[in-house]
């Protein structure tokens, strides 16, 4: 039987607009979900994964204004009916198409799921939606995409699920080969000491809040007279199929307007995403991870040897601990990089150990995991899952 609290990941979720209709009374307090009435489980007849049961947990609806506020706890006991390892999945969980905070994601990359076995998938979102007179369930939760091991993949990608899972795949592959390899060089002293490295950049990782909204301001003359327009530096990945050449933003205090980055690719093939990874320096020259802006659009295409430039149309704050922290300096590295014929790029381990990049942002869902493991099960449970790969 398939554990899934020792093998997979934490689930990425997220929510950003609104679907289904429901029959729905005007609730005076909160009320608890029935899954036969109130959730829509829409997975298509030649999906790879197949329902078993669900669990609502404490999912309630709350009625504030006239809008219901829905807090969904909810657990998927699903199996792999395909032929081969999954190694993510993506829901699509929506109360309403159209209204802010009405549509969510919760996505679950790192695993791997034999065929024939079971998990289970956690879906904690919450979301909201109007106060309606309808037929229908209050929420449908669909089935946006399943990567394999193989990186063949199936669903209808609304939420670009493909190219996210793949990213975290590539990634879970390169942690996997350098903990691998520690273990192979060192033995399990050399991999147990790889793990504490590990959790204490993880408990040491400085955190940013970042808030950000559309319409930034121009850089360049459009600048107002309180503004700067800083210039971009740029980490050297010498194996980066696309390399930064320069890039800007207009600067207030915590304020950063419509980045700009002009990129070339430098590879043999063409480009069709491209995500700039971006750290802030504060006045005190601490550094954070700020996020992936700008990336390119859904319409980009980089050919061999050419240029383009990156753009968004944004403003984005930042704080810490919940104070504005003043921008002294702002450097940007290529995070991500897919091409035209479905390969994907990401930075490897000697690209994040030779720059504040390791110790500053993020580790990937998989080196959570691992971690995560090393801590409950113990190195004897780490070692076995390595071998596993």
């Amino acid at each position: 039987m398939f554990t899934w609290s020792n093998r997979l990941a934490p689930v990425r979720a997220g929510v950003f607009g609104l679907l289904a209709a429901c029959t729905l009374p005007l609730f005076a307090q909160e009320t608890a979900l029935d899954p036969s009435s109130s959730v829509k489980i829409d997975l298509p007849a030649d999906s790879p994964l197949a329902l078993l049961s669900t669990s609502m947990g404490d999912s309630r609806a709350t009625s504030r204004g006239g809008a219901i506020v829905l807090d969904l706890h909810m657990a998927l006991t699903l199996r792999n009916g395909g032929v081969k390892h999954v190694r993510g999945v993506t829901l699509l969980v929506t109360a309403q198409e159209f209204a802010p905070g009405g549509k969510g994601s919760v996505a679950r990359p790192s695993i791997d799921v034999a065929p024939g076995e079971t998990f289970t998938l956690p879906i904690d979102v919450r979301l909201v939606r109007p106060v309606q007179q309808t037929v229908g369930p209050l929420v449908r939760v669909q089935l946006d995409g399943v990567l394999f091991d193989d990186l063949s993949f199936f669903g209808p990608n609304k939420l670009n699920s493909k190219r996210a899972l793949t990213f975290w795949e590539a990634e879970a592959q390169r942690d996997r080969a350098w903990l691998k390899q520690a273990l192979q060089a060192r033995g399990e002293v050399g991999l147990a000491d790889e793990m504490r490295k590990s959790l204490a950049r993880q408990a040491e990782r400085p955190q940013l809040d970042v808030s950000l909204t559309r319409n930034g301001r121009a850089t360049g003359s459009a600048v107002p007279a309180s503004d700067h327009v800083a210039q971009f530096a740029f980490l050297n990945m010498p194996n980066a199929p696309v390399q930064p050449l320069e890039g800007w933003a207009a600067i207030s205090g915590n304020e950063a307007r419509s980045p700009q980055i002009e990129v070339v690719n430098n590879s043999g093939k063409p480009v069709r995403y491209v995500e700039i990874g971006w750290l802030v320096k504060d006045t005190r020259g601490q550094e954070y991870p700020a996020g992936s802006v700008p990336a390119s659009e859904p319409t980009f295409l980089l050919p061999s040897g050419k240029r383009a430039t990156l753009l968004q149309d944004t403003a984005l704050k930042f704080s810490h601990t919940g104070r504005p922290i003043d921008i002294a300096g702002m450097t940007g590295y290529v995070s991500q990089v897919e091409f035209t014929d479905g390969h994907v790029w990401v930075p490897s381990r000697r690209d994040l150990d030779s720059s504040p990049l390791l110790r500053v942002t993020a580790p990937s869902p998989e080196e959570q995991r691992l971690t995560d493991l090393y801590l409950k099960k113990g190195l004897g449970a780490l070692v076995a899952e390595l071998n596993r790969y």
